[in-house]
């Protein structure tokens, strides 16, 4: 579908005046709840993305955390080596004692909430399908991500945006994370060969790995394949690594998932790092670089130790068909917010964080 039709612009612009809407009257939420799922009260249409307890509607296969087959990172696993370590926290480092006193007691009202949020980080999961990423991120290693973009382009939302998770370090206070199903980068990309080949036409196919069933994928007809035939190499910290491209499905629902985040929150700017030539930045920010961007970025701009979201990313592609499907008056707040970090505080040692 042409992002830039009609329709679609038709449906941005409401998603924007629905944003407004929701700015101008909304109630504070409930506090966050590490022990129990937090359910959205309104009616579901099976493409809404929440935050502050509130639904908005992004065009794209979106399963919440309380939906059938969604991944819930408010559950506790009992199979985990430290059960009583809740996978989320409150963003506490972004808040004045007086917001925080607010949101431990009244919740997050979104207007808050939007004031708080300035970047969205990609990243790749390395374990091929969202099921396999939630049970390594989520039950094995204790960590936690706002979103999974599968294979087939279903979006899953783990938890409310309003919760900080333990994604990218230093960004976690300020960030909004998603974990994009795909295999990952290497400078010697032998484990790709377990999950592509050419096939009998000389078209690159993505097959699950036998091991892993089905792999969780919703969509049972879709077919896998990576946007781009070949290999794609590429510098990220000055090496070069090789990488298949996400599928196109996984593009289609990413490109709404960032218009209807730039959209909700303004701060996030919709575009990436680039350098003074305007060309896109391949390592990691300096500290002062990152305290000041806005906007969408890669988990290699956070920390050095990082290749996600890889070489193959389309970066433009993603920025310029998102910008495309916003409305004009949101894009107009987003940009009119460029550049308006959010501050981070050092840690509040009393809350034994």
């Amino acid at each position: 579908m042409n992002p830039s039709s009609q329709p679609w612009r038709h449906f941005w612009t409401m998603l924007a005046l629905l944003a407004v809407v929701a700015i101008g009257g909304c109630s504070a939420s409930r506090p966050a709840d590490t022990s129990v799922s937090r359910t959205p009260a309104a009616p579901r249409q099976g493409d809404e993305i929440v935050a502050a307890g509130k639904l908005f509607r992004i065009g794209a296969p979106v399963v919440l955390w309380t939906d059938p087959g969604g991944y819930n990172a408010y559950r506790i696993a009992p199979n985990l080596k430290d059960p009583a370590t809740p996978r989320i926290g409150t963003r506490e480092q972004t808040l004045s004692d007086a917001e925080l006193k607010q949101v431990q007691t009244g919740g997050w009202p979104l207007p808050l909430l939007q004031q708080k949020v300035d970047q969205f980080v990609l990243h790749y999961d390395v374990a091929g399908t969202s099921r396999s990423c939630f049970k390594v991120l989520h039950e094995q290693r204790g960590l936690s991500v706002h979103f999974m973009l599968d294979l087939d382009g279903t979006i899953y939302q783990t938890c409310d945006l309003q919760e900080r998770t333990f994604h990218a370090t230093k960004a976690n206070p300020r960030s909004i994370g998603i974990e994009i199903a795909n295999m990952g980068a290497y400078t010697n990309p032998v484990p790709l060969k377990e999950w592509y080949a050419k096939g009998p036409d000389g078209r690159t196919v993505l097959t699950i790995p036998k091991r892993l069933g089905d792999g969780g994928v919703r969509d049972k007809s879709a077919i896998l394949r990576p946007d781009r035939n070949e290999m794609v190499a590429g510098p990220i910290h000055g090496v070069t690594y090789r990488q298949y491209d996400l599928t196109p499905q996984q593009y289609a629902s990413l490109t709404r998932l960032v218009a209807a985040l730039g959209t909700v929150f303004p701060r996030i700017t919709v575009d990436y790092p680039k350098d003074t030539g305007g060309r896109l930045i391949t390592t990691d920010l300096t500290d002062a670089q990152w305290r000041a961007y806005t906007g969408v970025l890669g988990h290699y701009h956070v920390q050095h130790n990082k290749q996600d979201p890889g070489p193959a990313f389309q970066w433009d592609r993603v920025i310029a068909q998102a910008r495309q499907l916003m409305s004009a008056e949101a894009l107009r707040r987003n940009d009119s917010m460029r550049g308006q970090a959010v501050p981070v505080r050092e840690k509040r040692a009393a809350l034994g964080e």
